[in-house]
Order: C-alpha cells, then structure tokens, then sequence
C-alpha cells in the first residue's frame, strides 16, 4: 500500500513540476512578472519607498528564483534523458556502430 502511495506521489509531483515548467515558459509568465514589478514600482511613492517595501520585491523574487532552479533542473533532466535515449537509438540502429558507446553515460572513468 505504501508503495502505491509513493507511486501516486510522484507520478502527481512530477505532473506539477512539468506543469509550472511548461507554463512559467510562456510569453504570459513574462508578462505577468513585467506586471508585478511594475506595479511594485509604481506602490513606491505610496508606501515611501520604505523597507517593508523592498522587502516584499526581495523576498518575493528570491523564493521564485529559488524554486524557479528546481524546475529548470526538472526540465534539463528530462530533455538530457529523451536526448539520450534518442541519440542510443541512432546509434544502436547503424550497422557496424559500436555498441557500448551507446550506453556510454553508465560507463565508469575506467573504461
């Protein structure tokens, strides 16, 4: 039973960071965090360019910024991996091409 929650965890936390990936690499994703800096700048004068005030931009972008390199390493795995298993495909199908290269990412520096 574990196991299946374990599963189903995964399964929806890998659905999520593909989903944020996928949307904060949208023109609209830009033009809303344009927005939200524009705004913030605007609320200057209102709130006397006070430290709360810059507090808000500072911890508000380091908090994306952070989660932000999660989801660019999701996205670089799983392009490294479809890269990988496209290119052992090519090279597995060419007569006469060496085969143990194609798994060259298992080697050790041994080999």
């Amino acid at each position: 039973m574990q196991a299946h929650q374990e599963s189903k965890s995964r399964e929806w936390s890998h659905w999520f960071a593909c989903e944020c990936g996928r949307l904060a690499g949208k023109p609209i994703a830009f033009i809303l965090a344009s927005a939200i800096v524009v705004l913030w700048g605007v609320t200057g004068p209102i709130f006397h360019y006070s430290d709360t005030w810059q507090l808000v931009i500072n911890t508000g972008t380091t908090i994306i910024t952070f989660l932000m390199v999660f989801l660019i390493q999701h996205s670089q795995n799983r392009d490294t991996l479809a890269l990988q298993v496209k290119l052992s495909e090519l090279i597995l199908a060419v007569e006469g091409a060496r085969n143990k290269i194609a798994a060259a990412e298992d080697l050790d520096g041994a080999n």
